[in-house]
C-alpha cells in the first residue's frame, strides 16, 4: 500500500513540475507581450506607465488565460466563464501588486520604468501560479 500511495506521489509530483515549467513558458510569452505593448503604449503613444501597464497586463491576460487552459493545466471544464473568472480574479489580484511595486520601483526607488516593470512582473509569478494551479484550473479529486 504505501508502494502505490509513494508511486500516487511521484506522479503527482511530476506532474506538477511539468506543469510548473509549461507555467513558466506561457508566463515568458505573456511577460515578453506585456513588455512589448507596455513599450509601445510609452514610447509610441507617450502613454503614463499607469495606463500603458494595464493595458500590457490586459493582452498579456488573454494570452496566458489561452495558453494555460489548454496546455498547460489541460482543463476540460466546460463552464469556462467561470473558470475565467477564477483567473481573472488571480489576475487582477497580482496587477495590483504588480502597480504596487511598479510605483514603488519607479517612484521611490527611481528605477528606469522598463527595469521596474521586468522585475514587477518576476516578482508576482509564484501568486499567479499558486492561484491558478490551485483554485482556476484546479482538478477535480479522485474519491
Amino acid at each position: 500500500m504505501d508502494y502505490m500511495r509513494n508511486n500516487n506521489l511521484q506522479a503527482r509530483l511530476r506532474r506538477a513540475v511539468g506543469q510548473f515549467w509549461k507555467y513558466c513558458l506561457v508566463g515568458a510569452s505573456g511577460f515578453i507581450i506585456n513588455l512589448l505593448v507596455f513599450s509601445i503604449m510609452v514610447s509610441g503613444f507617450d502613454a503614463h506607465y499607469w495606463i500603458a501597464g494595464t493595458v500590457s497586463f490586459a493582452v498579456a491576460v488573454t494570452n496566458n488565460f489561452i495558453l494555460n487552459r489548454y496546455w498547460t493545466f489541460g482543463s476540460s471544464e466546460r463552464d469556462v466563464f467561470s473558470q475565467a473568472t477564477r483567473f481573472l480574479v488571480i489576475s487582477i489580484t497580482s496587477w495590483a501588486l504588480n502597480m504596487m511595486l511598479l510605483r514603488l520601483f519607479i517612484e521611490d526607488g527611481n528605477l528606469n520604468q522598463y527595469v521596474a516593470q521586468a522585475i514587477a512582473i518576476g516578482m508576482v509569478t509564484v501568486l499567479n501560479f499558486t492561484g491558478n494551479k490551485l483554485w482556476s484550473f484546479r482538478q477535480p479529486t479522485a474519491r
